[in-house]
């Protein structure tokens, strides 16, 4: 199909033709003339339908309709960047269908999601449908009746300044990845691509694992006493030597105190007592709900996001229908609606009781550093009344527990602090002061409803400190034992999916609705690894790291990319042009580019000098070698090559060692070992080369057609992945998709077709019964 190229510093459609002023929107007839209402999701044009009518006829884009073409640039930089739009696959009858829509539509209302990216799809489709008619641009901050009927009554037009701000973050991203991704195709090998945001975000964990590894553990001891009194235990520890922090670094040093004390009486020579108000953390953002889910309830970013967005779409709840049960989930704001506030401390008055109902309500701000756009409320319910376990019986069980954590966090954000009795209790022995601290509850104030997560390098709370029995100055304690410890500094640990959340809000990498995109595209081109909950760079994701961020180390920057996002945000507000933002940021980006010398790149790569390839002859015709790049990465080959000499040499470092198995060769029935060939890793006799059975290594999931033979990798003559039964040609089963071992949610079959497209997002198939479930929207997998 023909696609024209778009200049985007026009006007809008929505521009071209203007919206009416925002009065009331009435209902138009049904059938010709009715008002198009224009959503992301199917299911939330399932649930507004229900909302509006039958005066209105409710379609859904299912995320962007129009990108970037994938096979080229489409970016014309001597033209002022100007964006080639075309039909992104699979969309092209949707888009048929919208604009089929349009032209017996009498109004039509623009409703996609209330951020950059919903902006920016609602001025597609707004260029895409251009009828004539009267169009506006309507914000469903949550979807419930009263909110959407009143957004409705209350239209406005497109945002140009949050389209500019998508539009430029688009198209920088594509001029990374278009321009570096090259140069690691003929470093490494083809097919690697290199993201602005996701590099930098690999250059934090290749970073912590380089530390990591030069970290020099030291050895310290400390002392602590087993001290009791009324027959209650408690355990004081060596806090001061000399008034000054001890410095025991061997067992000697250790035992010397040890000595020193032990025959000493532990008189307790002071005791502070204070109070401790613990508040509640406030409601959640973005980037909280994921970092809590990911601590709380072991939930990836990406899952929390998939759950969020069924919640805000809407669930059907018995009596009271489809409705949204909780606002939008895609903000940085910590703010919350009055009578949000009103709803909470009526609900907390009534069901827990006045001593945990603040005088005022709570207000809460963002931190100082924090660069917040505030365009939203804080993610919270939509109803306080609506309960966790009322709705329970109706969400799957992520929905419900998400729903249960957001409902918590929100009420308990209005209750008042804990209150914790603080006891410090000291032992003055002279050279040595021992110390204890205790802590006890006294009121649990947001306790009630809620805790916090946290994690082991996080350290303890308050509310981890042991109870100590009462004592006063001049009490004697009995000391049971005293045991120096040996300890050793630890180095800084591995990221968690929370911590590098964290860790990329703080310094401003990314937005929060585009980090479970940023971590899932590191997994998917398997730079990373999880282990334990903890990522790991690979040797791969290390080889990326080291190349683009050597020869790009002011464009793979934390304050660059940090910087380049308070300049987008810059262009959202309307004080900066977004062509002005591609102009300073392209220049140096292609002198970078041009100063990089491949063959030298390449060599140190590879862990060889320019000048070892220009002395090394080939050992066939003596001709010299000459350093290529092919498919599997680069080689070093006889100029001759394919001419009258077929000499090659792969620059892969040496193949990992075979390593045993339990599987037996089904020719011979010897043992087989898996081997690492160019393709991966397979399973081969140990006989070879007397017999030369290999298989490849099965997923650990059935086949689903014949139920006996397991599903592996194969390739098809072509080197093209596919995946198949092992039992081929007794069973031909085979999918092009590769499945995972994750439980169909419908028929219980443990084994799903993992797939991720532009048109559809991130999916599951039952191989089995074929259900199909989404995991990510397809403006998510667009930010990927």
């Amino acid at each position: 199909m023909a696609t024209r190229t778009k200049r985007t510093v026009k006007k809008s459609p929505a521009e071209k033709a203007p919206a009416k002023k925002p009065t009331a929107a009435k209902p138009a007839k049904s059938g010709r003339g009715s008002a198009l209402v224009i959503v992301e999701s199917p299911t939330k044009a399932k649930t507004i339908g229900k909302y509006l009518g039958s005066g209105y006829d409710v379609k859904a884009t299912v995320g962007h309709l129009r990108d970037l073409p994938t096979r080229e640039l489409g970016v014309d930089v001597e033209r002022g960047f100007e964006p080639k739009y075309v039909t992104i696959k699979g969309k092209t009858k949707t888009l048929a269908d919208l604009k089929k829509a349009a032209k017996n539509a009498r109004e039509i209302y623009l409703a996609t999601d209330p951020d950059r990216e919903g902006e920016a799809i609602a001025w597609h489709v707004a260029d895409q449908i251009a009828t004539g008619v009267p169009t506006h641009r309507v914000l469903f901050e949550e979807i419930t009746r009263d909110a959407v009927l009143a957004a409705m009554r209350a239209p406005g037009q497109i945002d140009e300044r949050k389209v500019n701000a998508q539009q430029a973050r688009r198209i920088l991203d594509r001029l990374v990845g278009y321009k570096a991704s090259p140069i690691l195709w003929r470093t490494i090998k083809t097919g690697l691509s290199a993201g602005r945001v996701q590099t930098v975000a690999l250059r934090l964990l290749v970073e912590r694992e380089r530390e990591i590894r030069g970290f020099k553990p030291q050895e310290y001891w400390t002392v602590e006493a087993l001290c009791a009194k009324n027959g209650q235990t408690f355990e004081a520890s060596l806090a001061k030597v000399d008034g000054h922090k001890p410095q025991l670094h061997t067992e000697a040093d250790a035992r010397a105190v040890v000595d020193a004390v032990r025959e000493v009486p532990f008189v307790v020579s002071k005791v502070e007592k204070r109070q401790r108000r613990k508040r509640p953390s406030a409601p959640f953002t973005t980037s909280t709900l994921q970092q809590e889910a990911a601590k709380k309830l072991s939930f990836s970013g990406r899952r929390t996001m998939r759950a969020a967005q069924d919640l805000y779409e809407g669930m059907d709840v018995g009596e009271d229908g489809p409705t949204g049960l909780i606002t939008y989930m895609r903000t940085d704001s910590v703010r919350v609606s009055e009578q949000a506030v009103a709803s909470a401390r009526e609900l907390i008055g009534s069901h827990y009781g006045k001593p945990y109902l603040p005088e005022a309500p709570v207000v809460y701000k963002a931190g100082k550093n924090a660069r917040v756009q505030d365009a939203h409320e804080a993610i919270r319910p939509t109803d306080v009344s609506r309960r966790p376990e009322d709705v329970q019986r109706y969400l799957e069980p992520d929905q419900f527990r998400l729903y249960q954590l957001i409902w918590q966090r929100f009420v308990a954000s209005q209750v008042m602090p804990a209150v914790y009795d603080m006891t410090v209790v000291e032992f003055d022995l002279g050279r040595y002061l021992f110390r204890a601290t205790g802590s006890v509850m006294i009121f649990d104030g947001f306790h009630v409803l809620y805790t916090e997560g946290r994690e082991t390098e996080e350290g303890r709370g308050v509310e981890d400190l042991a109870p100590i029995p009462p004592l006063a100055q001049g009490d004697r304690v009995e000391v049971r034992e005293i045991t120096p410890s040996q300890h050793f500094t630890e180095p800084p640990p591995r990221y968690s999916e929370a911590s590098l959340v964290k860790e990329l809000e703080r310094l401003g990498i990314g937005r929060p609705s585009t980090y479970s995109a940023i971590i899932s595209t590191l997994a998917a081109r398997e730079y990373v690894k999880v282990e334990q909950r903890r990522f790991f760079p690979t040797e791969l994701g290390e080889m990326v790291e080291k190349i683009m961020v050597g020869k790009f180390p002011e464009i793979f920057n934390v304050e660059f990319t940090s910087d380049m996002e308070n300049e987008l945000d810059r262009v959202e507000e309307g004080a900066l042009g977004w062509q002005r933002v591609l102009q300073d940021f392209y220049a140096p980006f292609t002198k970078a580019l041009a100063a990089v010398d491949m063959n030298a790149l390449v060599a140190d790569a590879h862990g060889i000098s320019a000048e070892d390839i220009a002395k090394e002859r080939c050992p066939k015709c003596g001709s010299p070698i000459e350093l290529k790049t092919g498919r599997f990465g680069p080689y070093l080959a006889c100029v001759k090559y394919k001419d009258t000499c077929d000499y090659v040499k792969s620059l892969k470092k040496a193949r990992a060692p075979d390593r045993p198995t339990d599987e037996k060769c089904h020719l011979c029935n010897s043992p087989m070992v898996i081997k690492t060939g160019r393709f991966g890793e397979f399973l081969a006799c140990t006989t070879y080369p007397n017999c030369k059975g290999t298989r490849a290594i099965p997923l650990g999931i059935k086949c689903p057609k014949c139920i006996e033979g397991d599903l592996a990798e194969r390739r098809t003559k072509r080197g093209k992945s596919f995946w198949g039964c092992v039992r081929y040609p007794a069973c031909d089963f085979s999918t092009w998709n590769k499945p995972v071992a994750e439980t169909c949610p419908e028929c219980g079959w443990v084994g799903m077709e993992k797939k991720m497209s532009k048109a559809e997002g991130e999916t599951r198939t039952c191989l089995k019964c074929k259900h199909k479930i989404v995991l990510a929207e397809p403006e998510e997998v667009a930010l990927a």
